[in-house]
């Protein structure tokens, strides 16, 4: 007979609710938090990549977007509530770690680390784009080791510093897509004094082929296009564990995740395509919301457009060397990485974690640009599917984590998933459907992606497997000798 994982309580195990993490300070104010849970969905991606999402699916873009968006509050729900009630910088990988496993822990953190420091080197190519553009006299990969450098320095001072650019990014973030749809929208009402609005109206919606201009199967192949652009969500979770009251952190950020999803990805999506035609040529070639901005004829769209890219690069680094670190911390913590991972310096830094993350996120830099379209191809693709992997867990570990919290610490359920455990299965199916539907998809490399993320996986848990074996043989000889 099997025993179930106890909750740690406070003051014994890392993790406990109202302190942070050992060795972590809590230098995070709710001002951070709050901006970091609100900035966290608003990925480089939203900017980026809608306009491959619209050409693909029409304005049924926005039944894509509200598909996956609903996949993330109730996921976020779900890890909210394992959250709320053990704050931890390990997150989701310490909640399947004590609900599934060390093996499950161990697999979903490294993966999870693996996937940032590969955002690193694409989220610092793709700034180094826009920097060089406006002053090329620097070389490309001098802006991208600038950027990583800088934000690398701002990692390492204290968990304050990188709130407070965060706040910072975020906030500008925040303020610009809102302005986008207040512009945006008074312009569809015909009242925005000097646009030239023409294109714009509510008919865009339908005029043009219809909603669903390539049937209802182009719905999800749009999932598959802006699934990857709500990697972030989380990053809230795992702050929590450095903030003033961590509990009342990430209660905050579950509670609200479905008005930010709502507001900047639909609200702003929806914006777009009543501006323009969704088969507007202009969608393509300059991005969405350039195109949008330059049909009102606001002068500069472009820039505008390309600075605002650049703070979501910039935001996107910052938290990605952040949440690297702190899950390589978490791992080191419970014996799943090197020790060294888990030591902190005075002001409660992880230096050794921050720098074994940039130096990947350097090398995989360097990979992008002298082995582009073979080595660093295989690091994007491999690490793609990790969004989902860990969406699977965070409902599977939910499932054993609501039943150990209720006989264990029932007080401690200060947010509870909806329709338990109806709507987490519905939610566990929905995924592992959308991953199906990927190894279908040979035009937007759909199948290459889950394939070798799969296989990546594979190679982890095996190396988990193996880990745990030999930790146990190891156990039996090591009390022999006591």
């Amino acid at each position: 007979m099997t025993t179930q994982p106890t909750l740690p309580q406070a003051g014994h195990a890392p993790g406990a609710p109202g302190e942070p993490d050992g060795g972590l300070q809590a230098g995070l104010k709710n001002r951070h938090l709050s901006m970091i849970a609100i900035g966290g969905v608003i990925g480089a991606g939203l900017f980026v990549g809608s306009s491959s999402g619209i050409a693909t699916a029409g304005p049924g873009i926005l039944l894509s977007y509200a598909l996956v968006g609903t996949l993330v509050v109730l996921v976020m729900r779900m890890l909210g509530e394992m959250s709320a009630a053990n704050p931890t910088s390990g997150s989701f990988s310490a909640h399947a770690d004590r609900a599934l496993g060390r093996w499950a822990g161990f697999s979903i953190g490294w993966l999870y680390w693996f996937f940032w420091v590969v955002v690193l080197a694409v989220e610092a190519t793709a700034g180094a784009k826009i920097l060089e553009s406006w002053i090329p006299a620097v070389p490309q990969w001098g802006w991208a080791l600038l950027v990583m450098v800088v934000l690398t320095a701002t990692n390492l001072v204290s968990v304050g510093s990188y709130g407070e650019f965060e706040f910072w990014f975020a906030g500008i973030k925040v303020v610009a897509i809102g302005a986008f749809i207040v512009v945006g929208a008074l312009a569809v009402a015909g009242v925005l004094p000097g646009a030239d609005s023409d294109k714009a109206g509510l008919g865009n919606l339908t005029d043009h082929g219809g909603f669903l201009p390539h049937g209802p199967g182009a719905i999800l192949t749009g999932v598959l296009l802006v699934v990857f652009s709500f990697m972030g969500s989380e990053i809230a979770t795992l702050a929590a564990g450095e903030s003033e009251d961590p509990q009342r952190a990430v209660t905050k950020s579950t509670n609200s995740i479905i008005w930010r999803i709502g507001v900047f990805y639909l609200g702003s999506i929806l914006v777009v395509v009543t501006l323009l035609p969704w088969n507007d040529p202009s969608i393509k070639e300059k991005g969405s919301y350039v195109a949008a901005l330059d049909s009102l004829g606001i002068a500069h769209a472009g820039q505008i457009m390309n600075f605002i890219v650049l703070t979501s690069v910039l935001s996107c680094l910052n938290s990605g060397l952040y949440t690297a670190s702190r899950m390589a911390f978490s791992l080191g913590r419970r014996g799943d990485a090197p020790k060294v991972f888990a030591r902190t310096n005075s002001r409660g830094v992880p230096m050794a974690a921050i720098l074994a993350s940039v130096v990947f996120g350097f090398v995989a830099v360097f990979f992008n640009y002298r082995f582009p379209d073979s080595v660093f191809l295989f690091l994007v693709n491999s690490s793609g599917a990790v969004a989902l992997f860990v969406w699977l867990v965070i409902c599977f570990s939910q499932l054993r984590m609501r039943k150990i919290i209720q006989a264990e610490a029932p007080e401690k359920l200060v947010v509870k998933m909806w329709l338990y455990p109806y709507l987490t299965w519905a939610t566990a199916a929905l995924i592992v459907f959308v991953l199906g539907y990927m190894l279908t998809d040979t035009e937007h490399d759909g199948r290459e992606t889950v394939l070798l993320s799969l296989l990546v996986a594979a190679a982890v848990i095996a190396v988990a497997l193996v880990k745990e074996r030999v930790g146990r043989r190891r156990s039996p000889e090591v009390a022999a000798r006591r």
